[in-house]
């Protein structure tokens, strides 16, 4: 068996940015979500494929969570949490869905990699995602990944630490998740 260097590589950069990620940002979005009436995860492109496998995983630890966008997902209200993952913290329908969120007085909070944005300049509560994109290059930052890999994976490992500690805030095991599991597929 040979070894995958570029599984090595990749690997090796996200536990770089990993370490750069406040556990003190997780911890009050997660105080967040225990504290919503309903949750709403918005996220665009593979950010948005990294942002509704977490809104499954709430779904799964018995939070009601809808996808924005989606035709059954209902109006935001007061006391609603909306967590939006955006790269960029400009993406067009990110921004107009958290301007949305904040005028019906609801919760917002956003994985980015740019918290000085507009979507981190209106959110509640950001946790700051180290990545590359063509917006940061130019100035010493590269990736060995196709530009936004790294971001994204580490959205989902991001997602999944919180599910962990949500699962052990809750006292929840993987066969209570499992009970709540897609049984219809």
């Amino acid at each position: 068996m040979s070894e995958s260097k570029n599984i090595l590589a990749i690997m090796s950069e996200l536990r770089e940015n990993a370490l750069l990620v406040d556990n003190a940002e997780l911890e009050l979005v997660e105080k967040y979500i225990m504290e919503a009436d309903r949750i709403f995860v918005s996220g665009a492109g593979r950010s948005g494929f990294a942002a509704r496998g977490f809104a499954n995983r709430l779904m799964h630890l018995g939070y009601t969570v809808y996808f924005v966008g989606e035709p059954t997902t209902p109006s935001i209200q007061e006391n609603d949490l909306l967590i939006v993952g955006s790269g960029s913290g400009n993406t067009a329908s990110l921004v107009s869905n958290t301007k949305k969120a904040k005028e019906q007085r609801g919760k917002v909070v956003v994985l980015t990699m740019f918290p000085e944005n507009t979507i981190g300049s209106m959110a509640d509560a950001v946790i700051r995602v180290p990545g590359v994109t063509e917006k940061v290059t130019g100035k010493g930052k590269k990736s060995v990944q196709a530009s936004g890999s790294a971001f994204e994976e580490l959205c989902w490992i991001i997602y999944d630490a919180m599910v962990m500690d949500l699962m052990r805030i809750t006292g929840q095991s993987d066969t209570d998740l499992f009970q709540r599991h897609a049984n219809m597929e």
